[in-house]
């Protein structure tokens, strides 16, 4: 077997090609838009180049079938925040063999290791948390868009390495339609009878308030987790201008108090409802069958990108509120949503987990996030509960 560096077009095809064959019988799994991989490896797409590095490597055997593949990285704005000094792999995909997915996860280590690493988390995205994270292990349904699918085996490949179990997150489900909890309504109906807080949807003809908005909740309620960052002006323009073309007004909400944002809850289309016809490609084919589907408004699910307070007004009923809100919008007869499915609730957020199974969430899928400690005496420790 042969570890090639990704270094040309061949090599990049290939990179995308193994898991088009890894994966064709099985019918859940969604061909991810071959721009949104690519673009993790452009250093004018993505901006985390500006303070790190990555690479990534296709394995082939001796008659040059591709059977792996994995990528390497350094945020290095956030590497040296944790216990020990950690980079990050991920994007593997593999045939079940271990001594294959062994020498992938040795390529990154070394890989890692010669840059002062001396931990790696995995499978991890060379960018934001909110897409290409976790391993899948439970759940093994159609993916949400941006979500990795994964073989049932993959457990076992990352386990017998010696990756343990860092953090698990969950994927929260219930039907639109289904009602509110009693304790739900009570508290929104609290919160609405005093005239302190308000709550909007999002307006396209605003859009660069409501990304402002964005980022102050944002970098007031994450930028102090271990691994994340605060969220830069350039950054928030570029992902609602990605979103809009996609953006349901009505699913989009602001939590304000005197006017100060204070909250948000993000939900979307589920566009892999749409994507999976249009294998990998928005081409010029790939982009009338984008517009076919949506005008036949084929996606029937919503799903929670992010949802969320700054710390001094968590645990008030404001979380209660803005989903009672929003619900006065979408629980109402014509409209197309039938699933809702939230992804990304961490087990080291026990409130939000309690939260979202007040508000009827039942979890449907579970993605391992995993870290290998390069040495293995010292001890190793699980990701901090958010108290």
């Amino acid at each position: 077997m042969q570890i090639i560096e990704v270094s040309n077009p061949a090599h990049r095809k290939e990179f995308l090609m193994l898991p088009v064959r890894l994966y064709k019988n099985d019918p859940n799994w969604i061909r991810p838009l071959d721009k949104d991989i690519e673009n993790v490896f452009n250093p004018q797409k993505n901006k985390h180049f500006e303070h790190g590095e990555c690479t990534r490597w296709i394995l082939q055997e001796a008659k040059g079938q591709t059977i792996g593949r994995v990528a390497a990285f350094i945020d290095r704005n956030t590497a040296s925040k944790i216990d020990q000094p950690t980079g990050g792999m991920g994007f593997f995909e593999c045939i079940d063999n271990l001594s294959a997915a062994s020498q992938l996860f040795d390529t990154c280590k070394a890989w890692l290791q010669a840059r002062g690493m001396e931990a790696m988390d995995g499978p991890v995205n060379f960018g934001d948390r909110s897409q290409w994270w976790g391993l899948l292990v439970d759940g093994f349904t159609e993916p949400n868009y941006g979500m990795f699918y994964h073989h049932r085996y993959y457990r076992n490949l990352f386990e017998a390495y010696g990756f343990q179990d860092y953090f698990q997150q969950y994927t929260y489900a219930r039907k639109v339609m289904e009602p509110l909890h009693a304790i739900v309504i009570k508290k929104a109906e609290r919160i609405f009878a005093n005239p302190e807080y308000s709550f909007r949807h999002i307006e396209k003809d605003r859009i660069e308030k409501y990304g402002e908005d964005l980022r102050t909740i944002y970098n007031k309620a994450w930028a102090k987790h271990e691994g994340v960052q605060e969220m830069t002006r350039e950054q928030v323009k570029a992902l609602m201008k990605e979103f809009k073309p996609i953006l349901d007004e009505d699913i989009v909400w602001f939590a304000y108090h005197h006017e100060e944002p204070v909250g948000f809850f993000i939900m979307l289309p589920e566009m892999n409802q749409i994507f999976k016809y249009v294998n990998g490609k928005l081409d010029a084919a790939g982009i009338v069958k984008f517009l076919w589907h949506r005008w036949r408004k084929t996606c029937r699910k919503m799903f929670g990108l992010v949802f969320g307070f700054v710390p001094e007004y968590q645990g008030k009923g404001l979380e209660s509120a803005i989903v009672a809100a929003a619900g006065k919008h979408v629980q109402v007869p014509g409209q197309h949503y039938e699933d809702f499915e939230m992804n990304w609730i961490g087990d080291f957020n026990p409130t939000m987990m309690k939260m979202v199974e007040i508000m009827g969430g039942k979890a449907c899928k579970t993605h391992i996030t995993y870290r290998k400690l390069f040495d293995e005496t010292k001890p190793f420790k699980r990701a901090p509960v958010i108290k």
